[in-house]
């Protein structure tokens, strides 16, 4: 597994090495101005070594095993892009060492490795050419190769003609095709449209359960969560958090609320959609938008209704926020293999119950979202106000389950402290 700078690297779990990296960093000579540029170019030309430069990366180390599935996060310019250019040998370090085994499979920025003048059946050769493909074998794999990127009559057109989105699905398809040992992407669900990212993302778990190993760019913590047991997390090019994939991004998460924390606004902005969308949000079979009051203790029961274009089965998800915006507690359908009730050819209902409520006294925004069944969109946003009521004096969001030692209580006991709470809750 990835781990802090100059700590020793720990393998992220048994099995060869596909990906090693020690001490990793890389520096950019700053080139600012003209003149910047200049004295560069002439410290070079001298043998000079000490060129001013800025560091975007620096001790990364870095382990990765077969069948290992490695999620890279973090903010723009943290040095993500950096890390997998210079594991697929795009870029050479400046300092430490990197080393890739197996056949590698890489998508990063948008085109590499594609000549614009050629068709995308002749870049397909090339690409192929380049994995060590004889003729046979493109032959034989030429076919699933168009159908994945299903791209129409442009793949005997210039790949200069093609939109974005179909310069990465023709790039996801020869590597989906030729299922390398290793994949390496870079926002490759972030670019396309809704139905091929679907497709990706069915194809990279059957990928991962047959043994494939991955390292994913992403700023959709879904699907880091979703695809990859590990993460490691970058700051201004150093690592911030390496480990358990909920433990990091759950962190960068918490990272991102503390930076946002004097927004104006950080409430979820609620997106209509036309394949799903919610047609109402129910908090103890009330819908009415005046805030619901209940005991701490009590059950809460949200349910939602949700409107399905073409039948498909939605995934639900459900949240619980403090009212200046803290989130409290969220879950979806999918995250517990579950899926709403059939109400009609239309319409589905999903509905979510919290007994015992452990939420202390205080306002709540309750909110249901429904999203596709890979959960790559989200659609529709609505909310419900809710009003907890109590006599206690914990303070907090929720009531945690506890007990005191006896030795506390024997104190208590001893110094005629009035203990209001009960001693386990």
């Amino acid at each position: 597994m990835s781990t802090a700078r100059n700590e020793t690297p720990v393998a992220t779990q048994g099995g060869d090495l596909l990906a090693l990296a020690r001490d990793l960093g890389k520096s950019y000579p700053k080139v600012f101005r003209r003149r910047d540029r200049l004295r560069a170019l002439g410290k070079l030309l001298i043998g000079v070594d000490d060129i001013d430069s800025v560091p975007v990366l620096r001790g990364v180390n870095l382990d990765v095993a077969r069948g290992e599935s490695l999620g890279l996060i973090g903010e723009n310019g943290a040095g993500k892009s950096t890390l997998l250019k210079l594991l697929t040998g795009v870029l050479t370090p400046t300092t430490g060492s990197v080393e890739v085994r197996g056949r590698v499979g890489a998508l990063l920025e948008l085109g590499a490795g594609f000549h614009p003048e050629y068709t995308g059946r002749d870049n397909v050769a090339m690409s192929a050419a380049l994995y060590g493909l004889g003729a046979d074998e493109l032959r034989e794999k030429l076919p699933q190769i168009i159908d994945f990127a299903d791209i129409g009559r442009y793949i005997d057109e210039p790949v200069k003609h093609y939109s974005s989105g179909m310069v990465v699905r023709l790039g996801f398809a020869i590597v989906a095709a030729l299922r390398p040992d290793l994949l390496i992407t870079d926002e490759v669900l972030a670019v396309g449209d809704e139905s091929f990212q679907k497709k990706c993302v069915r194809w990279m778990e059957d990928y991962l359960a047959h043994g494939g190993t991955l390292i994913l760019v992403s700023h959709s913590m879904y699907h880091i969560q979703k695809l990859c047991r590990h993460a490691l997390w970058l700051r201004q090019g150093e690592v911030a958090a390496a480990g358990d994939v909920f433990d990091v991004t759950q962190a960068y998460l918490a990272y991102h609320e503390r930076k946002s924390a004097a927004a104006p606004d950080r409430g979820i902005i609620a997106t209509q959609g036309v394949e799903f969308h919610l047609l109402g949000l129910a908090a103890n079979d009330m819908e009415q938008e005046t805030p619901v009051f209940l005991n701490h203790g009590d059950t809460l029961r949200l349910t939602a209704r949700v409107r399905s274009r073409d039948g498909r089965t939605p995934t639900v998800a459900f949240g619980i926020a403090r009212a200046d915006g803290t989130a409290v507690y969220g879950v979806s359908s999918e995250m517990d293999s579950v899926a709403p009730q059939r109400l009609d050819a239309h319409t589905w209902v999903a509905e979510i119950v919290f007994d015992d409520l452990s939420l202390l006294p205080g306002a709540y925004t309750v909110k249901a979202h429904p999203m596709d069944t890979e959960g790559v969109r989200l659609f529709d946003t609505i909310e419900r106000g809710i009003v907890v009521r109590g006599n206690t004096r914990e303070f907090g969001l929720v009531r945690l389950h506890h007990r005191w030692s006896d030795a506390s209580a024997q104190a208590v006991a001893q110094n005629g402290v009035d203990s209001a709470p009960s001693s386990s809750s």
